[in-house]
């Protein structure tokens, strides 16, 4: 059996480098024998493939270790000029004999690759939660399906404030990891439902705001219900449905220990059915009036 001079390979005149300088070294050779640079060249193929399994030996602590005892013996200080030789090796292998009669087979080091720890993929799935829900937080039961086609129910604590598209992560409850790996994780993604009063707009809450014709025409001050208490409201004189008043401070939380604003968007609303006593005044509103809105 021909023994191979590992370092010499790599253009090394001793074992005493570091791991960078065999990198280093290994990434200059691989460079100067490449296959592309060398085509057809099977002297220079066999070459970088030895250059190969230098580098797979030498470039962790435990195979220099192992390598270097041996080339103590053959080599040591008296190192001598000795000239390039290659041993023998399978078709098509990357490893000689010399390699697979000290440090495994090929077999061997794709079971060794095969029975290392592997963590688990990760799972990801979306809850679906109400406005005031994510406001307030809550306690929420999701059900997720298993690689087995089981539901497995979880229980999570929602934190008050929770952001729109924001992951909870449940450590160990993704998919089981293979050869003693951990478990992956579940990642949970809040997805936050608009409702019928409120509208989440990045930090800001939007609502509609009904006021009555002589409300808009007269001003007033009216109560609304926010997401979490009352707020009173100024309506000026002639408001527009459509128009927007902005209430400061009183929208969805930011996660840093402020709100957003409350939106209030005008809706004027006619009653559908008028008494005697509402009609008579319609008609002498529509008399007097000599507002035209059409002529705007």
């Amino acid at each position: 059996m021909i023994f191979k001079d590992y370092y010499k390979i790599l253009g090394l005149e001793t074992n005493r480098v570091t791991l960078d300088t065999i990198k280093i070294a290994y990434r200059q050779q691989a460079k100067k024998y490449h296959p592309d640079l060398h085509i057809g060249n099977k002297r220079n193929e066999e070459i970088f493939k030895d250059i190969n399994e230098a580098y797979k030996v030498l470039s962790t602590p435990s195979g220099k270790r192992k390598y270097d005892r041996m080339w103590n013996h053959h080599v040591g200080r008296k190192h001598k000029n000795t000239s390039y030789e290659e041993s023998k090796r399978s078709q098509d292998s990357m490893f000689s004999d010399f390699f697979q009669m000290f440090f495994g087979t090929v077999e061997n080091v794709k079971t060794q690759k095969k029975s290392e720890a592997i963590k688990g993929e990760n799972v990801q799935t979306e809850v679906n939660i109400s406005i005031e829900d994510a406001f307030r937080g809550k306690e929420q039961s999701i059900a997720v399906r298993t690689i087995d086609g089981d539901l497995k129910t979880f229980k999570v604590q929602l934190p008050p404030g929770i952001q729109n598209n924001e992951k909870i992560r449940l450590v160990g409850q993704g998919k089981p990891g293979k050869n003693g790996g951990k478990n992956g994780d579940l990642f949970i993604r809040i997805k936050i439902d608009n409702d019928h009063k409120f509208k989440l707009e990045g930090y800001n809450l939007k609502t509609n705001l009904y006021l009555t014709p002589w409300e808009a025409a007269l001003s007033t001050k009216v109560t609304i219900n926010g997401i979490n208490e009352d707020v009173s409201v100024y309506i000026p004189e002639g408001i527009q449905s459509g128009e927007t008043i902005k209430i400061e401070g009183k929208g969805y939380k930011d996660g840093k220990g402020g709100r957003g604003d409350l939106i209030l968007e005008t809706k004027i609303m006619v009653p559908k059915h008028l008494n005697e006593k509402e009609k008579e005044l319609f008609c002498t509103l529509n008399t007097v009036s000599k507002f035209n809105p059409r002529s705007y």
